[in-house]
């Protein structure tokens, strides 16, 4: 028992190898931080306004996001390697460094100024002890304390922070023995005369924020994965006992009009007041000593990832390991809203921020938990509603804070998130982000999977074989608007030898669709024979739930090849795709990408697909849309625009599509048709190769032949 007891407590020795231990370096500037200026002078008027079990409630409840959050952050801690910036390291190793980077820069911005805050506190609390004294010369006196203290060393930083906690400790301990006769007639619950209980818990719930504290100095920790963990548990839970002993002090030494008229009631009912006034003065001192520690720790991380401007500058360290550039920096940034002086918008955002930050911890761990990984195996396990409720909790009480300014927090982390993404961030380190959406998408096709497949949500899922990359010179912009936005192409090749540079080249001419923000994915089969490695491709993705529909030919002049043309429309027949097959026109191409001719006769096993295919070449070209037919004779005309009127109403074309019944043979049909960018029309089983040659001409256009499978419908 007593080495299991030495054991423990030498994990909260002050400095291992030259670093910081879970006490010194976790512990200690946690409680600092917890233990700070609302505890002193807004803790009575919670418990005046919501009485003594309505003050624990709402102490449990704001203690219960951060135990769900220091639990989560535990359990990261035990799974990863920390790196340097506590939050910013779990939440960019996790999300990627474009998510750690929208959390990071406003959670050290306001890490940065809730300093100036505190700063601003102890300058009120000096004031009280000394009135004369000019406000503006202590706080940049203060600031400039703070500065040479933090510029030292943080070890140093921590010794001072030990003195601290000794000054605060002596203060409960005079409020505790508090002379004054106890009463029996406690108020139980409170009549919240001065706010609702959500807006009293508003007030308090700052009072629990600051476990991050010794997380940011997770660079200067001798063992992250055990110090944070350890530290933060007990930073939580000592000081949840301290705030539940307080409100039955408080309840029991005054009545709730002198708790809700005087904020300095823990002063004058103290055993020795002035004790109090110190520990007020130590309690804002530590706590703006730890955001100058901690913060240039979160903007040393960021400058190490590229994230922000001028990165040598703020990771440059001296011999002793300190970022003073950093600091100085950090300092700076302080000292602006302490010139300006409007603090009271500043702590709510700031709030804003915590909370966030909190928020998204949570998140990373529930997602990880979700995603069932096997690389999610951390030594410290918890429940998966942990991370849930300290989530939704974070967000709940950010918006019943303040929801402009929580509104405001997140849209500013969705702008500095975009801008991000745009930067190229690169790291050498993993993160879960493919992961994540790929375990999405497999639990939605997993779901998917349990309903029919129906007509109604068809788009143009492609096949697309590519006989040789380097060469190929199809029309890529063509498939885009033939895909753009909903669909995808899968393309392959075959190659029985050079795999690696047959995919790199394939890779390289789809980059084009893939930069359009089309779903492109590609492969390249080792098989000698291109036609039986089109016949795995086609039969081992139909088994799978991301599978394509529609194959895409397209015929030249070379007819040695309409052999294997003919071979894959079999077999794509056979497996219940559709089929299109583009000629080319050598000379037009596509002309304007405008006007759209549809082929069509009465009773056409392939309308439907042609009218499909159309309309998504219209929603990207923003052209017209011809209907097309032809009569034997002109006592059809009549019937077929009847037809025509009726399908165009059926498939709901545009307003502005023209109807076109043309007398006479097929070839005269096509000399006489109206011109436009490409003619669209079904084939039979049967592939007639010298007909859509002759087409191309007759038309003056490029055209696409359509056979498809029959699970398409454009009337749905």
């Amino acid at each position: 028992m007593k080495n299991i007891i030495t054991k423990f407590f030498a994990q909260f020795k002050h400095k291992q190898n030259g670093k910081l231990s879970a006490f010194g370096g976790v512990f200690t500037p946690d409680v600092l931080t917890i233990l700070g200026v609302i505890m002193y002078l807004r803790l009575g008027w919670v418990v005046g306004n919501a009485g003594l079990l309505g003050a624990i409630l709402i102490i449990l409840l704001a203690k219960f996001i951060t135990i769900a959050t220091g639990l989560s952050m535990s359990s990261m801690t035990t799974n990863i390697k920390i790196g340097v910036g506590g939050a910013y390291s779990i939440i960019s190793k996790s999300l990627g460094l474009e998510a750690g980077g929208s959390i990071g820069i406003p959670f050290y911005i306001s890490q940065a100024l809730s300093s100036a805050l505190y700063i601003a506190g102890f300058t009120e609390g000096w004031l009280l002890i000394f009135p004369q004294h000019s406000p503006e010369i202590i706080a940049i006196s203060t600031w400039v304390i703070l500065l040479s203290i933090s510029y030292i060393s943080t070890i140093f930083a921590i010794r001072i922070q030990y003195f601290i906690m000794a000054v605060i400790f002596l203060s409960l301990v005079s409020i505790f023995l508090a002379p004054v006769e106890f009463t029996s007639n406690i108020d139980l619950i409170g009549k919240f005369e001065d706010a609702s209980f959500w807006q009293v818990f508003a007030v308090f719930f700052p009072a629990v924020t600051g476990i991050m504290a010794g997380a940011n100095l997770s660079g200067d920790l001798a063992n992250p994965r055990k110090a944070i963990p350890q530290g933060t548990m007990a930073a939580i839970f000592v000081t949840m006992v301290i705030y539940i002993g307080l409100a039955y002090v408080l309840s029991v030494i005054a009545t709730p009009e002198e708790l809700r008229a005087n904020q300095m009631i823990m002063v004058v009912k103290a055993r020795w007041g002035f004790l109090v006034t110190i520990g007020i003065l130590a309690a804002t001192f530590s706590s703006a000593l730890g955001g100058m520690v901690g913060a240039p720790r979160i903007i040393e991380a960021l400058a190490a990832n590229h994230t922000i401007p001028f990165p040598k500058f703020f990771t440059k360290k001296s011999k002793s390991g300190e970022p003073r550039n950093a600091i100085i920096f950090t300092a700076f940034l302080i000292l602006i809203p302490l010139l300006l002086g409007d603090f009271n918008t500043l702590a709510t955002l700031i709030t804003m921020f915590f909370l966030v930050t909190y928020g998204i911890l949570n998140l990373v761990v529930y997602i990880q938990q979700s995603m069932n990984l096997i690389s999610f195996r951390p030594t410290f396990k918890i429940p998966k509603f942990v991370p849930l409720i300290g989530f939704t909790g974070s967000m709940f009480i950010m918006f019943l804070i303040n929801p402009i300014f929580g509104l405001i927090a997140i849209l500013t982390i969705i702008a500095i998130y975009i801008y991000l993404t745009r930067q190229g961030l690169k790291s050498n380190l993993g993160d879960i982000r493919g992961g994540m959406f790929l375990a999405i998408a497999e639990r939605a096709s997993h779901i998917a999977n349990k309903f029919p497949k129906h007509q109604v949500v068809w788009k143009p899922d492609i096949l697309l074989p590519i006989e040789n990359p380097a060469e190929w010179s199809g029309p890529l912009l063509f498939i885009r608007n033939v895909t753009y936005p909903a669909g995808s192409i899968f393309a392959f090749s075959v190659k029985d030898k050079e795999i690696d540079i047959h995919d790199n080249s394939l890779k390289e001419l789809l980059k084009p669709i893939y930069d359009e923000d089309v779903l492109v994915n590609s492969t390249v089969i080792e098989e000698h024979d291109f036609i039986h490695g089109a016949k795995i491709v086609i039969q081992t993705l139909r088994g799978g739930s991301f599978r394509p529909n529609t194959l895409f030919l397209t015929i030249g002049s070379d007819s040695r090849k309409d052999i294997n043309i003919s071979t894959l429309v079999e077999i794509a027949t056979k497996n219940e795709l559709s089929v299109l097959i583009l000629r080319q026109h050598p000379r037009v191409a596509f002309g304007m990408q405008k006007d759209v001719n549809i082929w069509l006769r009465d009773k056409s096993p392939n309308w439907h697909l042609t009218v499909l295919i159309a309309l998504q070449l219209q929603l990207n070209w923003d052209g017209k849309i011809n209907l097309v037919t032809v009569a034997d004779s002109k006592e059809d005309v009549g019937r077929l625009n009847k037809f025509l009127n009726r399908l165009s109403d059926q498939t709901r074309l545009p307003a502005l599509s023209e109807f076109h019944v043309l007398v006479g043979d097929y070839k005269t049909a096509l000399k006489n048709a109206p011109r436009a960018d490409i003619n669209i029309m079904g084939i039979g089983d049967n592939i007639p190769f010298k007909m859509m040659h002759e087409t191309a001409e007759l038309t003056r256009s490029s055209c696409l032949f359509v056979k498809e499978s029959g699970n398409v419908s454009a009337i749905v």
